[in-house]
């Protein structure tokens, strides 16, 4: 991103925000070592927004400029569903082959 009004969140110069300014901003180490969460990292939030996002509902192409990438595939690469919700997704279209609305299968060849 090149354009500063572009940042969600920006230094007290109206930059980026250093790691290190960050993490002692928010006391990170602390707080995850509390928390039981040594192995968290900061980045690891961002997985989890734009899963939310994606969750919510939030296209792949207003994802991409939220996450400010270049490429969807990167976009997608921090995507990740809930167990449960593909489980329940798995279990809708069982129900929908089951129906009699749903599609109607055929053997070819016989």
């Amino acid at each position: 991103m090149s354009d500063p009004a572009a940042r969600l969140f920006v230094g007290p110069r109206g930059g980026r925000i250093s790691t290190g300014v960050l993490r002692r901003a928010t006391h990170w180490d602390e707080v995850v070592a509390k928390l039981g969460f040594d192995h968290l990292r900061r980045h690891d939030l961002r997985h989890t927004g734009l899963t939310w996002f994606a969750d919510a509902g939030v296209p792949l192409h207003r994802l991409q400029k939220i996450a400010g990438h270049t490429d969807p595939r990167i976009t997608q690469r921090y995507l990740h569903p809930d167990t449960e919700a593909l489980i329940g997704d798995g279990k809708l279209l069982s129900a929908h082959l089951r129906s009699p609305s749903g599609p109607q299968l055929r053997v070819v060849g016989s």
